[in-house]
């Protein structure tokens, strides 16, 4: 489905969103012919837009007068905008039709815009995106076919599809904000690795963003992970000619998955040997449904397993996902940032025997005592800071009672702990940055800490509350583990253990 672009000559575009996504798609819209108007929330994220031939304006200026929306052909929005945002809501009432950034890239794709269509391999899921798709890349590239990982991974799609030298494959990592605005995306193949609550407070409920997610499900080929219970149940509606399982038992017919030590296809062959399970980085069963799904949508591609093998052995895991950051008086410091939801802390702690825990940050309207219940008896101990420690706190009071909860709050703070039994507090002083909160994080974790145990930063939540970024979070905290002695617990209360 390919929509004719030609209609945009002469006509004006409203791009809502002066970011990364918004800055690649001024270009292919005056290359079309559009004359383009870009509109933010701040003003000084407008000022580079003047140098690309766009005309801006102040988000509260525009949706101050609902109805000049309405003078505008298209607005290709930036993933973060809800549809219930006042800008969409009144391009919605004005009949106007609303592209999400990837919406708009496939269009421009299958026009011709930038040469012959590209080949679209899309990964999406609630976790594993990033490591999935980077597996992708490293296979893709020792196959010698000339790709690029894009999307929400860090390059716009647009800006692979327009690179010189040209690209032929992408790898694609979308999240569910992105495939919600892009319902007439038909990947080559998608994948869907596993869904569990999370951004429920943007798409408003749990089916909305299962609905999402399986748009990566409408093209050739549909991959879904069929040890995660809500992603199988996609298999039976997926529009998709072929739909392949992956799991990490031995695979039937249709499906790839673990035998004898080796990543097993028995989709696009008769049970071939793929690889090793020895090599592949990050090690254990998250890292292996990765690599699973990564060697499925390449073979969907033609990869043949050859290429698997070497790029699946080439792949290294990248920052914030479960590395050691630090080792000191037999324990170890690992730095897993990136597990900002309950459903990707899970694997990250039931990793290691015996964790001290630091957690916390923006729930985003996820639950978490069934993570609690599933993790207690790895639990050492909890260090909890950010907004929704609260949160994290009571599940723990609730399915975890014997383990010691410390509380890290500010002079800023409500003194969310005093009414949780079961729990100390950490006090950082009133204007604390969120560097200093999380030495004192780290010190709190150390002193629960024995020898044989990880420390892990697995905070099941966003980091926005008190980071700039989950790298940022997570390089805090490994500049506090590698400290020779980490900040110090200098206040506490309550009767728990710091």
């Amino acid at each position: 489905m390919s929509e004719d672009l030609s209609r945009l000559r002469g006509e004006s575009v409203l791009v809502t969103g002066a970011g990364v996504s918004g800055r690649a798609v001024v270009e292919p819209l005056r290359r079309l012919g559009a004359q383009v108007t870009v509109t933010d929330a701040r003003a000084e994220s407008l000022a580079p837009y003047a140098g690309l031939g766009a005309d801006t304006i102040v988000l509260d200026d525009l949706v101050t007068d609902p109805a000049a929306v309405g003078r505008f052909a298209l607005v290709v929005t930036s993933p973060g905008f809800r549809p219930d945002s006042p800008v969409l809501a009144a391009a919605t009432a004005a009949g106007v039709p609303v592209w999400g950034d990837i919406e708009f890239t496939w269009h421009v794709d299958r026009s011709g815009l930038y040469g012959l269509p590209h080949t679209w391999l899309v990964v999406t899921g609630t976790n594993g995106k990033t490591t999935t798709t980077s597996m992708l890349a490293s296979i893709l590239d020792a196959a010698g076919l000339r790709a690029a990982a894009c999307g929400n991974i860090g390059l716009p799609v647009l800006d692979a599809i327009a690179a010189e030298p040209r690209v032929d494959v992408l790898a694609v990592e979308l999240s569910s904000f992105q495939l919600y605005w892009a319902p007439s995306l038909r990947p080559d193949a998608g994948a869907v690795l596993n869904i569990a609550e999370d951004h429920l407070d943007w798409h408003g409920g749990m089916q909305a963003y299962v609905d999402a997610k399986a748009r990566a499900l409408t093209g050739r080929v549909a991959v879904v992970g069929l040890d995660d219970p809500v992603a199988a149940g996609l298999a039976r509606t997926a529009t998709a000619p072929s739909v392949v399982g992956f799991r990490l038992d031995a695979p039937v017919t249709g499906e790839v998955g673990v035998a004898d030590g080796a990543l097993v296809d028995a989709a696009f062959a008769d049970h071939a040997v793929l690889t090793t399970v020895d090599g592949i980085e990050p090690p254990g069963a998250a890292g292996l449904l990765d690599a699973l799904a990564a060697a499925t949508l390449a073979r969907a591609a033609g990869v043949d397993a050859d290429a698997v093998h070497r790029g699946l052995h080439a792949h290294r895991v990248g920052p914030h996902r479960g590395g050691v950051v630090a080792e000191r008086g037999g324990v170890r410091y690992v730095d897993d940032s990136k597990a900002t939801n309950p459903h990707a802390a899970r694997p990250s702690i039931l990793a290691h025997d015996r964790v001290v825990w630091v957690a916390g940050g923006q729930l985003k309207g996820a639950a978490v005592d069934e993570l609690v219940t599933d993790v207690a008896e790895r639990l050492a101990g909890v260090v909890l800071l950010g907004v929704d420690a609260a949160q994290i706190a009571a599940a723990l009071a609730r399915h975890a009672p014997r383990v010691p909860v410390v509380v890290v709050e500010t002079g800023d703070d409500d003194g969310v702990s005093r009414q949780l039994p079961g729990t100390s507090r950490v006090l950082a002083p009133r204007g604390a940055t969120a560097d200093d909160v999380m030495a004192r994080a780290v010190g709190a974790a150390a002193s629960l800490a024995r020898p044989g145990d990880t420390v892990l930063l697995a905070p099941a939540a966003a980091s926005l509350d008190m980071f700039t970024s989950y790298g940022h979070r997570g390089d805090s905290f490994a500049d506090a583990a590698r400290r020779e002695r980490p900040g110090p617990a200098e206040q506490t209360d309550g009767p728990g253990t710091c």
